[in-house]
């Protein structure tokens, strides 16, 4: 969903679009990035000083509830922390990096295939999906094995325990 269907949805919704309003609204849309409402906040006061903390909670409380905003946790990377997107016309998983948190959105015939699959078997009818996948990314992967590579190295090797001559295994 657009930013510009975000105001006309919330015109029909009798909510007054602010200055303020407005520019979180921008913000989310446009940033290219999930942002928590604390980087939202310092944003959003880069172009309106006056902004204030209350003002950006409450704003996205009112977007989530009407459901044009979505607050997403991305496999809680950072603790507890919640990131915030529009509302978008097509749906799409987030794949998340376990290790570095890098986020990618994966769209695609096969996530509108899962939902009909989601239907068809439950009789379920899907009005939203969100998807997480959790991983590691190529980098990650490269590291991990590394690391690996570098404890098998440094594991110190053990020697058979000793036998005495007259400590041989009975048959």
């Amino acid at each position: 969903m657009s930013a510009d269907s975000i105001k006309g949805s919330l015109k029909q919704r009798g909510v007054r679009l602010t200055r303020q309003r407005q520019i979180l609204l921008e913000l989310i849309d446009q940033s290219g990035q999930h942002l928590d409402a604390e980087h939202l906040y310092k944003l959003a006061k880069e172009r309106d000083p006056k902004l204030n903390r209350v003002t950006v909670y409450r704003t996205i409380r009112m977007l989530k509830e009407t459901g044009l905003v979505d607050e997403l946790d991305l496999m809680h990377q950072v603790g507890g922390q919640h990131y915030y997107e529009t509302r978008m016309k097509q749906e799409h998983a987030h794949v998340i990096c376990l290790r570095c948190g890098r986020v990618e959105e994966f769209y695609g015939e096969p996530l509108q295939r899962l939902r009909r699959q989601i239907e068809d078997h439950f009789g379920f009818q899907v009005v939203i999906a969100r998807t997480e996948v959790g991983g590691y990314c190529p980098h990650c992967q490269a590291l991990r094995t590394q690391e690996i590579a570098n404890l098998t190295a440094a594991a110190p090797v053990e020697a058979p325990p000793k036998t005495a001559p007259n400590d041989r295994p009975r048959r």
